[in-house]
């Protein structure tokens, strides 16, 4: 099994720490991809901090963040896990897993990255600041970099597992599974239920998100079909729909009923 995730907009930066080693980050065949854009980024942030603020959607209250991109080759870096942070890495809280969850996490959970295109927990990064949206002189769009090489890095993580994709749809727009993968893609939408009515919120989606993540690591269920992962949240306290299986994969809708 893998677990997609998206990243988190803010970013905890560490204090200290060795700077970037690229070839030291999982999934190598990404790096020439990660090499131009960090390359771009650093430039654009180094030299043009007034337009890189336009570039990320920044204000002038915010202008450290671009400095600290334009130092990002130099600066501390941290395992991914503890860069992340946010709602859906709170309700996640990697550091409180069992020894056995923190293993399993290791190696069936992935985040996307504007940056890096996927990351696992244990890759050390330093904080950065790019939004999936964003398009970056010498680059283009992000999304459009990685929709040209992140195929091939997920399916080789993905091996003959179910791919669980908890992205939002910014950072799926990054990648997309083809037809062939269908039968082995589970994407998993949170629905809060309000008098009859069924609802995204935002703020509850992403935590709920999280806690699924903490349950199926911590459970250590390997489901392998959408099917057999709906039944495994079941189980685990969760009500799910199940869609009809599409071209991408099949839906299961999570639905809540408290905030």
């Amino acid at each position: 099994m893998l677990i997609l995730l998206p990243p988190s907009e803010g970013k905890s930066a560490p204090n200290r720490g060795a700077s970037l080693r690229m070839e030291g980050l999982s999934l190598p065949g990404l790096s020439p991809s990660r090499e131009r854009m960090l390359g771009a980024l650093v430039a654009l942030c180094r030299d043009d901090p007034d337009r890189a603020a336009s570039v990320l959607g920044l204000s002038r209250t915010q202008l450290d963040l671009v400095e600290r991109n334009a130092l990002l080759t130099e600066a501390p870096t941290a395992r991914a896990d503890r860069i992340y942070t946010g709602v859906l890495y709170d309700a996640l809280d990697v550091a409180t897993l069992s020894p056995s969850a923190k293993r399993r996490a290791a190696t069936r959970v992935a985040v996307t990255s504007s940056l890096f295109g996927l990351v696992r927990f244990g890759d050390r990064i330093p904080a950065y600041r790019l939004s999936g949206d964003a398009t970056v002189p010498g680059v283009g769009s992000v999304a459009g970099l990685w929709r040209e090489t992140l195929g091939p890095a997920v399916t080789d993580a993905l091996g003959r597992g179910l791919l669980v994709d908890l992205r939002s749809s910014m950072y799926a727009g990054f990648w997309r599974p083809g037809p062939e993968l269908a039968e082995r893609v589970a994407t998993v939408r949170v629905l809060h239920e309000a008098n009859g009515r069924l609802q995204v919120v935002s703020h509850f989606n992403k935590a709920t998100k999280g806690r699924i993540v903490r349950a199926l690591l911590e459970d250590g269920a390997d489901p392998r079909s959408p099917a057999a992962l709906a039944e495994t949240l079941e189980r685990l306290g969760w009500t799910v729909e199940v869609g009809s299986p599409g071209r991408r994969g099949t839906q299961l809708d999570v639905v809540v009923s408290e905030l």
